[in-house]
């Protein structure tokens, strides 16, 4: 998993709550094995038309969000099913952070462990973001995962909470894998002492 330290991106606001797995990633999706190219999938039934072509409507679709990696959304983001493929497409489309005011459990979990930095701020702080996102046209943001702080280049600085034990492995790039051998040692010496091997 690739350590997030920092990260300065475009924005894209999707003034919606609730957004479900559903729409994360549709079931006729979920047949896949690998958790690659899922990124194409992201949102399909608002991104593009009954005839495939791209729906000028949503948010994706702007010409002023290509390569956005800041995703800006309001509460309860991620609900619905547990399915992994909602972050593993969240992250395959070049998000490496999600804003809102709340989100589902499972999503918050599954999307820690596949590298997705996930903010949560009051109501009034996305309320502020998302006016500053229509003022600015390209806003960015920097995410300091070290210093837990948002800033942009308009005056904010916005501190914000993250579990000390999601931080770390965010910061390290510690999957699970990564983070079960991080007691190999421990693992072979037991292993050696039982026969298990």
């Amino acid at each position: 998993m690739k350590p997030f330290t920092k990260h300065t991106g475009i924005v894209v606001p999707m003034d919606r709550s609730d957004v479900d797995t559903d729409q994360l990633v549709p079931k006729q999706f979920l047949k896949r094995i690998e958790r690659s190219g899922f990124g194409k999938f992201l949102f399909y039934d608002w991104r593009y038309l009954d005839d495939g072509s791209d729906n000028p409507e949503f948010e994706l679709n702007f010409p002023q969000y290509k390569g956005a990696t800041i995703l800006l959304a309001r509460r309860n983001f991620g609900c619905g099913s547990s399915r992994e493929h909602a972050p593993w497409a969240v992250a395959d489309y070049g998000f490496r952070v999600v804003i809102a005011s709340s989100f589902a459990d499972i999503f918050f979990n599954n999307s820690f462990k596949n590298g997705i930095l996930l903010v949560r701020l009051s109501e009034k702080e996305i309320d502020d973001l998302f006016k500053r996102a229509a003022e600015h046209e390209g806003y960015k943001l920097t995410v300091d995962l070290e210093a837990k702080k948002i800033t942009d280049d308009y005056g904010l600085v916005q501190p914000f909470e993250i579990d000390e034990f999601r931080r770390t492995r965010l910061l390290q790039g510690l999957d699970d894998i990564a983070l079960t051998l991080q007691n190999e040692a421990d693992i072979a010496a037991y292993e050696s002492a039982h026969g298990i091997c």
